[in-house]
């Protein structure tokens, strides 16, 4: 029987950890695809069989259940009867339950244009325990995912997102091919308020911009159809993704493209409102020499070792002139001066484009260690919305913020993101007072990072904070510190004398 009163705070943390037991030695790349496919075929054969039982249950038998149009009308996929979720889980023990699994999709496909191309159907392999994927379904079969009352409470996306992310971090490096922490995709979006217009990623992974775009919206009673998402994605398998992703959540992905920006633009004519994006940082892979006359670089010939600065003018480009950009990259990019991109960032910052440049906390990404900065870029700092702010970048140092969630990890919190955020929106003249803050943030014009040698690192232009007197007295102070350090001991000889006698018990005394 499903359970749709499972508790809202362990859900998804308890179906990942089933799902993981399951996964035995497959590598977490591959499980990924088995996993998350299922789990949209799940949602997508709950949302179908809630408007078939009301169709079915009409009592004027004005309705068929099985006509296709009665679903489209509704918004909600077409499920053929072959791939509704209570004939998988039937044959979920049978030996042929890949194949079953794989014709599933493939009648999904066919019968919704929308996923077209976009299905996991591999779940036939002979390298795939047939045993393992009958207990995964039984395992996902016991979850609501698609009713109304789950999509009220966000089930799936939370499940889905969370799965995401932790399946980032069991990949590691290549887990940040797909991924962008929430934290930081939070903090983005907070930024620049994408409310409405076309919000374009042109790196967009597993579509968690769009998704958070649509959750600020939400959060501020704002219209859904008030933004047009596009985006573009060189990796086949994380476009799929994207697109389940997306779909989950009835957000229009149609102008999704799967292909590699910078040699199959699929959006060259696009001028955005809202431009969101964490390219790969420091790409040496991306085909520059291919590209050594194009109309993007008007600030600069980009180094074919290095796509730091083709990603920033690929965004400039694709800007409209109202429009604003809020990017990832690597610290590397504010100081740079090897292979031109100190020219480039200094005629970027000399057309008056630089806005806001945030250094972050280390340890915020599953993928790498490399310390990163945000950056926004508009074209037009004069516009009717905010304040004039011709000549001046705002710089923010948010290096000491954040909370570690485990030896490896840190986020920031909607207390961190409130901060940034709020200050970047009061010096842009949205409300609030805005002033410099030693240590945390300062307006500078042109003519100072001028005199920087148009290095844009918050720590040169904000200085340090004033430090407040400490009015705890020495002797104190390390009263308390011995008497902490005298419960840790005691704490570590208990645990030492543990792991002697559970030596013991298995016959290594020491």
């Amino acid at each position: 029987m499903e359970n749709s009163g499972t508790s809202e705070l362990s859900i998804e943390k308890e179906l990942w950890k089933a799902a993981d037991k399951l996964r035995s030695n497959m590598d977490a790349a591959e499980y990924k695809h088995v996993v998350l496919g299922l789990i949209f075929l799940k949602y997508i054969s709950d949302s179908f069989g809630e408007v078939h039982s009301e169709l079915e249950n009409d009592k004027e038998h004005l309705s068929d259940p099985e006509d296709r149009d009665e679903y489209i009308s509704r918004n909600v996929f077409w499920v053929p009867p072959e791939a509704r979720w209570e004939y998988l889980q039937k044959n979920a023990k049978q030996p042929t339950i890949g194949r079953t699994i794989d014709d599933a999709m493939e009648v999904i496909e066919r019968d919704n244009p929308s996923l077209k191309g976009v299905l996991p159907t591999n779940y036939s392999r002979p390298s795939l325990d047939k045993q393992r994927l009958g207990e995964l379904i039984d395992l996902i079969g016991g979850i609501t995912l698609g009713t109304e009352e789950a999509k009220g409470r966000d089930i799936l996306g939370r499940v889905y997102e969370y799965f995401i992310g932790q399946f980032a971090d069991a990949e590691g490096k290549k887990g940040g091919q797909f991924y962008t922490p929430k934290s930081i995709v939070q903090l983005l979006v907070e930024m620049i308020e994408p409310y409405k217009g076309r919000v374009f990623d042109p790196c967009c992974g597993s579509g968690g911009m769009f998704v958070q775009s649509e959750k600020f919206i939400r959060a501020h009673q704002g219209r859904l159809d008030d933004i047009h998402i596009f985006g573009e994605e060189s990796n086949q398998t994380t476009w799929k993704l994207c697109k389940m992703n997306l779909a989950i959540r009835n957000i229009d992905s149609d102008e999704v493209k799967w292909g590699d920006s910078f040699l199959n633009n699929h959006h060259k004519d696009l001028k955005a409102d809202f431009i969101l994006a964490n390219p790969p940082f420091n790409d040496s892979d991306w085909k520059g020499d291919l590209l050594r006359e194009d109309v993007r670089w008007k600030y600069g010939l980009p180094p074919t070792g290095n796509a730091n600065f083709a990603w920033i003018q690929h965004f400039i480009h694709h800007l409209s002139p109202t429009g604003i950009a809020g990017f990832v990259l690597a610290n590397g990019s504010m100081s740079s001066n090897t292979s031109n991109e100190g020219e480039i960032r200094k005629n970027i910052t000399e057309a008056d484009l630089v806005d806001c440049i945030v250094a972050l906390p280390t340890q915020l990404f599953f993928n790498t260690m490399i310390p990163a900065c945000l950056w926004f870029v508009t074209k037009d700092k004069k516009n009717n919305k905010f304040r004039d702010r011709t000549g001046k970048t705002l710089f923010i140092d948010a290096r000491k913020m954040g909370t570690m969630i485990d030896r490896r990890h840190r986020i920031l919190t909607d207390e961190d993101i409130n901060k940034i955020s709020s200050t970047y929106h009061a010096w842009r003249g949205e409300g609030g007072q805005y002033e410099d803050i030693p240590g945390l943030c300062k307006s500078s014009d042109t003519e100072e990072i001028r005199k920087n040698n148009y290095y844009l690192t918050p720590g040169r232009y904000v200085g340090t904070e004033e430090e407040e007197e400490d009015d705890e007295r020495f002797e104190e102070k390390m009263q308390k510190l011995i008497s902490e350090l005298k419960q840790q001991m005691e704490e570590s000889n208990i645990l030492d004398e543990e792991i002697k006698k559970n030596l013991e018990q298995i016959g290594f005394g020491i």
